[in-house]
């Protein structure tokens, strides 16, 4: 049982970012069947966003789970986006239509999401913790947490001024560990100095630790000891203070995977540990574009660029020797830019987005 959350009944998470699509709308028969695969197989962690899908992660929650299944078979976290609310005052009236949106009276967890120095302001001058607890004590939250994209120093900052916090959530993976831009372990020593458990976003990279440069598969592929995917989720949840792991399952073959993965669950082996080494050596060696594919990119492009699309394509090629065709993507092209910056501000991996597709449009063009 977990020591910390006695409700979350196992470590593997169902991230609901990434969810199936049917055209435009979410796959409602495909994520019921998981939906009902993953309680049954005694996991019980959903994980979603006013901001994912557009709004239709919450409402496909409370299609195929919240009005599906007893209240307290599961655990359903949300978050307080920071393109939802402007004032402290916006706060209430923004989860109450969150809750109604997933069918639900209360949440589990509610996060502060993807804090960083870019957007921490907004949350302090709207007194954004402050009014998270006074919605616990009112019992619409059980838990108040926050989600974090930035360095290790200032997450210690956030932590030292809001101590009353549950839980964090880092991107934590063996490629993004010791990664100077993400500083996964740095973050997550962060948590233990000041005692917090930490849940665990982007283990497998959004797909890029399961579709990997053929060099890198071969080494993970020749242990004979599981799915690519599965070495991410051992190594991610293999530390004591990790309590949560969330993966963003699409079919239910994934679904399968990591919950078989999850059930039996063994630590790294000293060869496996020495694979992910080199693994992780081949990814800072490789020019690829650490995109996660997100889309948080996308919401806010002027051009309607197709920003991960794009970088999807541009990384195919590097991998799989795939040239990259941009004229098949529907949207804006990367020669569009107008240089905004608005993908940069909102991109949690702080990518140079407006310089890199300036160099695909160039190349492209040659």
């Amino acid at each position: 049982m977990n020591k910390w959350f006695p409700e979350m009944k196992k470590n593997l998470g169902f991230g609901c970012m990434r969810l199936k699509m049917a055209g435009q709308e979410v796959d409602l028969d495909e994520f019921s069947r998981m939906v009902d695969a993953f309680l049954e197989n005694g996991f019980n962690y959903f994980d979603t966003a006013r901001m994912y899908i557009d709004g239709k992660s919450e409402l496909a929650l409370k299609e195929c789970l919240t009005s599906r299944h007893p209240r307290e078979s599961y655990v359903l976290t949300d978050k307080l986006s920071p393109d939802y609310f402007t004032c402290r005052e916006d706060i209430e009236p923004l989860l109450d239509s969150q809750l109604a949106a997933c069918g639900v009276d209360y949440f589990d967890f509610y996060l502060m999401h993807a804090q960083s120095s870019r957007n921490y302001d907004k949350y302090r001058n709207a007194q954004a913790y402050e009014e998270a607890f006074r919605l616990k004590k009112l019992g619409k939250v059980r838990h108040v947490g926050l989600s974090f994209h930035d360095n290790a120093e200032f997450l210690d900052k956030i932590l030292t001024e809001n101590p009353e916090v549950e839980v964090v959530q880092l991107q934590f993976n063996y490629v993004d560990y010791e990664d100077d831009r993400i500083q996964s372990r740095l973050c997550y020593e962060v948590c233990v100095k000041h005692g917090k458990p930490v849940m665990v976003m982007e283990p497998v990279r959004g797909g890029q630790l399961v579709n990997m440069p053929d060099v890198a598969g071969k080494i993970l592929d020749e242990l004979k000891g599981g799915s690519r995917a599965s070495y991410a989720l051992r190594f991610a949840a293999g530390f004591p203070n990790i309590v949560m792991v969330l993966s963003g399952m699409g079919s239910m073959e994934m679904l399968e995977d990591n919950m078989r993965t999850m059930s039996s669950l063994s630590p790294l082996s000293t060869e496996e540990l020495a694979a992910l080494e080199k693994v992780a050596a081949i990814y800072h060696g490789e020019e690829q574009i650490p995109c996660t594919g997100c889309r948080y990119c996308v919401d806010g492009c002027p051009q309607q660029i197709p920003i991960p699309d794009i970088f999807a394509a541009a990384n195919r090629e590097k991998t799989e020797g795939i040239i990259a065709d941009f004229s098949k993507l529907s949207g804006g092209k990367a020669s569009d830019c107008i240089r905004c910056g608005q993908c940069q501000e909102s991109c949690p991996q702080f990518l140079p987005i407006c310089s890199l597709l300036r160099k695909l449009a160039e190349k492209s063009a040659d």
